[in-house]
């Protein structure tokens, strides 16, 4: 079973308010996003929590009414390090019956169906450790990694990177050429927003 991790602990210094509140078409950033994977079939999300929090929660919490999403709180979110949401979406599935995570971006609603189905099917055909989508032979989001992996990425430190991990292990990735440029998109500044908002 894939559960997905959803990285939504930023506190949006450069949109200068929390993005995932945001509008984002008839709903918000954050609810969209949970339903874009929750329509390209993944059975678990977990949203790592940070910034914003109660607003946050009241989100997810309407979500859950209608998909199979819940939420974990980062305690160290305001280190602002991707890291550490991603440690703590992992040890809360290592206590569970997941065989792989797929990690995304709570900020990137540009991201399709099609993308989060793509990388789940070629695990589940694969069964490749690490699925990582692709545009343009740039790395994008969600990627998957299977269990065997997470200790790997659970014993990292900073100054390490999740790109430091992918890089590692480079030549065993599975990728899946996307066609679409969402999976490298996200809502950092709102110049952005603007741009992207539907």
């Amino acid at each position: 079973m894939i559960s997905a991790i959803i990285l939504a602990a930023g506190q949006s210094r450069r949109m200068g308010r929390p993005k995932l509140l945001l509008p984002w078409g008839s709903t918000t950033v954050l609810e969209h996003v949970i339903a874009v994977f929750a329509n390209a079939g993944i059975e678990d999300t977990l949203i790592v929590t940070g910034g914003a929090q109660e607003q946050m929660q009241e989100i997810i919490l309407k979500c859950s009414e209608n998909y199979p999403v819940r939420s974990i709180y980062n305690e160290d979110y305001e280190n602002g390090e991707m890291l550490s949401s991603i440690q703590c979406g992992l040890r809360d599935l290592t206590e569970k019956a997941f065989g792989a995570a797929m990690i995304g971006l709570g900020d990137q609603p540009q991201v399709q169906e099609s993308s989060v189905r793509a990388v789940r099917d070629a695990f589940l055909q694969t069964g490749n450790h690490l699925v990582v989508p692709s545009f343009q032979m740039r790395r994008g989001h969600p990627w998957l990694v299977a269990r065997p992996l997470w200790d790997q990425i659970l014993e990292m430190g900073v100054p390490q990177t999740p790109r430091d991990f992918l890089n590692t292990h480079d030549k065993n990735i599975h990728y899946v050429d996307t066609g679409s440029a969402s999976i490298l998109e996200d809502l950092d500044t709102p110049e952005k927003y603007r741009a992207s908002r539907p």
